[in-house]
């Protein structure tokens, strides 16, 4: 399956914010949002007025970063959120924060959504009972998510539940930190996702 293969801090500096995609090394001095905040390239310091498109452009750029997807794969999810009632773009970020990958990172397990992904990946969780290593899964309500018995010794997932102990999980998500079970209670709601995405913009690019 394709997929970025470069240095996934080029993705920050090109939108001109971080999208904490590398954990917790966002939260330190070694951030390069940090060190060399303008977009990458020889030109990246003499960016020009960014025009209506140009817009349009960077806030499906940033949407598709934040959730780690491919084209392809952000066009589907749209045409998915066509056909849902209600409003496209609130529920085209509805259908990203239920992304399995996505809970997993939601409720701790994980620093990075990249990380997330690979813990999915690896079958560490289970979704009802049954084991899930698709990370695009999509979570509904009344489904229960956990991690399996024998990873919850695991050192890396042990050290990232403690060091975001302080993370408040989303109102549509219920959670037992001591058996590390969540539930689904709602779909996502958009004052739950607290990411700085101006949808509208996408709605406005795909409908040209």
């Amino acid at each position: 399956m394709a997929r970025y293969t470069e240095a996934v801090c080029r993705m920050c500096r090109r939108e001109g914010q971080k999208l904490f995609l590398k954990g917790d090394r966002c939260y330190t001095q070694k951030c390069a949002m940090e060190c060399r905040a303008y977009a990458p390239g020889m030109h990246g310091q003499n960016r020009s007025k960014t025009s209506e498109y140009g817009q349009q452009l960077r806030e499906k750029q940033k949407a598709k970063r934040y959730y780690g997807l491919l084209e392809n794969q952000f066009r589907n999810y749209f045409e998915l959120a066509e056909r849902r009632p209600g409003q496209t773009g609130e529920n085209l970020l509805a259908i990203l924060e239920s992304r399995l990958d996505n809970v997993v990172y939601r409720l701790g397990f994980a620093m990075s959504r990249a990380e997330a992904r690979q813990l999915v990946s690896h079958g560490h969780f289970t979704v009802n009972g049954r084991k899930v290593n698709i990370p695009s899964f999509l979570v509904k309500p009344g489904m229960v998510i956990s991690l399996k018995d024998s990873s919850k010794s695991l050192e890396k997932i042990k050290a990232n539940v403690e060091a975001n102990a302080f993370r408040q999980p989303p109102k549509w998500l219920e959670y037992d930190a001591n058996n590390m079970i969540a539930k689904v209670t709602a779909f996502p709601a958009r004052e739950d996702i607290d990411l700085p995405i101006e949808e509208h913009l996408i709605v406005e690019l795909y409908s040209k």
